[in-house]
Order: structure tokens, then C-alpha cells, then sequence
């Protein structure tokens, strides 16, 4: 009808439907033409808006340094004090939705440190706006941070955060999400049991609610669970699910590969060959996505298997170029994991 200010709630709603659905490629399609409307307009709040929802669904097809030029966009094209003429009362405020997702990105790229400063700053500005949806959004992004730093106290801990406040405001699905994120914590920390069983709980309730929202990372995490507890052919099989889901989702894609090689070099009867090459295409995966990070663990991966295998200058040599990238978050189980690998392989 030429209405054309009236597209602007449309194409966002419907891009954050098909993100939601896991149908990444439909969601990035309508968050460009948000953004090419936006930019035609020239208004801050709806420019935000713009690079906001493209960042974010950036970040999760895989392509890491394009998130972080939208997400950093978006932070400095709109300052969070003035009033958004387009704030709807049920959704995330964009500009703590872009600190969130940022900070998820900068971890990706191999950046700990900023990630979790971004995190901290995300976190203390969504507690002081006292908006639900938004906090929610934050609290979602750093569970995630946590889990990827291997933090599992503070995962536990955000998870109950933000499953007290789903269950305060009525969030269903995102209370299954946090339950999941619980149960993964305490797996980690030893209570295998008790997290297995809200694991179980959380994934039926996903299943029940078709939510197609980062499946593919959530079967990796409970594949990883199953590898951590000395369950390799499970592990196997729920990977294989990930692997295999209609999701377009990339952000983890190095990550499953790794732990595909991972649970194969657990396996009764070990399958190094085979495992060797999972191992190697999660290499080229993290160095085509710009992923240091996760470049950093399929080299530890990569050099133990040699190491196991003799060829310990050719293990050194590969992770110490690796490690030797990284100029922050020393202090983090990678990058300390990474250190007394190399020294080990002196």
C-alpha cells in the first residue's frame, strides 16, 4: 500500500521468526532489506534496529567478522539514552541485544577478554533498565559466553538467573532453554545425574515447542556431556543429530567437527584415521570463519593426537602458531590448557 514506514515492524518480526526456526539464510534476507530501508530513512533507533538483527543473525550462520562490524555499528550509530520511538513492549532492546551478541562474536574471533567486558557491560545496563525481555536477551548471551569459556560456576549461575526470571514472566520456552543451560552446568561440575535429568526434562520441552533456535550448538553441548562422561557412542549419536539437522546454523560448526574426531579417539576400538580427518576439517572450518578460538582447541586436539602418535615437533609447531596469535585471556582453561600443551611438547 506504499506504506512504507510500516514495513519496519514487519521485516523485523518476520526475521526474528525464521532465526527462530533456525531457518538462518530467510532471516538474514529480510534483516538486509530492513537495513537498506533504514538506511534510506536515516533514523538512528531504526538503523540500530537494522544492524542488530543482520549482526546477530551473522553470528550465527558463522561469519564472524561481518557480525562484529554490524554489531559495532549498531552500538555506535544510536546512543542508548535517548527514547526509541519503535520500542515494542515484548522484545529485547537492540542495543543491549547488540552488546550481547557482540559479545558471543569477540569470543568467536579470539577475543576473551573484550568478550566478557562487553558481557559484564550488557549485563549491569539491562539490570538497571529493569526491562525483562532485555535482561533475558543478556542473561540468554552470557550462558553461552560461559559455556564457550568453560565457566561452569558462572554458567550455573546465570542459568538460574534467568530461569527465575523466565519463570517470573511467564517465559516458557526461554525457561526450557535456561533449565538446559542448568543442567549442562552441574554435568560439568560433577552432578552428573541431577544435570542429566534437567537436560532431559528441557529437551523434551524444546521438542514439544519445535524450537529450532540453536538446536544444532544444543545437541553438540549434549554430545560433548556424553564425551565428558565417558559416553562416546551416545555422544556419537546425538552429534550425528546436530550434524544432520536441517538447521542452517555455522557458529559451532569447527566445534562439532572437533568433537566428532574427540569421540571417535574414545571409542572402544579408536578410530584415529578417521578421526584425524574430522580433526582437520574443523581446522580449515575455523580458519575460513577467521574463528581463533576455536581454531585454538582443534589444535590442542589435533597436537595431542600427533603427540600420541610421535610426531611431537609437528604438534608443537602447530599449536604454538595458534597460541602465539592470542594477545589476551591468558588467564582462561584454553589458553592456559594451550600453554601446558606446548610446554609438554618441549
Amino acid at each position: 500500500m506504499g506504506q512504507t514506514q510500516e514495513f519496519f515492524p514487519v521485516l523485523y518480526g518476520l526475521s526474528q521468526v525464521y532465526k527462530t526456526r533456525g531457518q538462518l539464510q530467510r532471516a538474514r534476507a529480510l534483516a538486509q532489506q530492513f537495513l537498506a530501508l533504514a538506511h534510506q530513512h536515516g533514523e538512528a533507533a531504526l538503523l540500530l534496529r537494522g544492524h542488530y538483527i543482520l549482526g546477530d543473525t551473522l553470528l550465527w550462520l558463522g561469519e564472524f567478522p561481518a557480525a562484529r562490524v554490524h554489531l559495532e555499528h549498531g552500538l555506535a550509530v544510536y546512543d542508548p539514552q535517548q527514547h526509541d520511538p519503535h520500542a515494542l513492549l515484548y522484545e529485547a532492546d537492540p542495543w543491549l541485544g547488540c552488546l550481547g551478541a557482540l559479545s558471543v562474536t569477540l569470543w568467536c574471533l579470539g577475543y576473551p577478554d573484550q568478550a566478557r567486558q562487553r558481557s559484564t557491560e550488557a549485563l549491569a545496563l539491562a539490570q538497571a533498565l529493569a526491562h525483562p525481555s532485555s535482561l533475558a536477551r543478556v542473561l540468554g548471551d552470557a550462558t553461552y559466553l560461559h559455556w564457550f569459556c568453560r565457566e561452569w560456576a558462572r554458567l550455573q549461575e546465570q542459568a538460574a538467573a534467568l530461569r527465575a526470571l523466565a519463570a517470573a514472566h511467564g517465559f516458557a520456552e526461554l525457561h526450557a532453554r535456561a533449565t538446559y543451560r542448568a543442567g549442562l552446568a552441574l554435568v560439568k561440575q560433577g552432578q552428573v545425574t541431577e544435570g542429566l535429568a534437567l537436560v532431559s526434562e528441557s529437551l523434551e520441552t524444546l521438542q514439544g515447542m519445535q524450537s529450532g533456535d540453536a538446536q544444532a550448538l544444543r545437541l553438540a553441548q549434549l554430545a560433548e556431556v556424553y564425551r565428558s562422561t565417558g559416553q562416546p557412542n551416545t555422544g556419537l549419536q546425538v552429534l550425528t543429530a546436530a550434524m544432520t539437522t536441517d538447521t542452517e546454523e555455522r557458529l559451532d560448526a569447527a566445534g562439532r567437527s572437533r568433537l566428532q574426531g574427540e569421540l571417535l579417539l574414545l571409542l572402544p576400538c579408536p578410530a584415529p584415521q578417521q578421526a584425524e580427518r574430522c580433526l582437520q576439517l574443523a581446522l580449515a572450518l575455523a580458519r575460513h570463519q577467521q574463528a581463533k578460538s576455536l581454531e585454538l582447541r582443534v589444535a590442542m586436539s589435533l597436537s595431542r593426537l600427533w603427540q600420541r602418535q610421535g610426531k611431537r615437533a609437528a604438534a608443537r609447531a602447530l599449536l604454538a602458531s595458534v597460541y602465539g596469535w592470542f594477545t589476551e585471556g591468558f588467564d582462561t582453561a584454553d589458553l592456559q590448557e594451550a600453554k601446558a600443551l606446548l610446554e609438554a611438547l618441549a
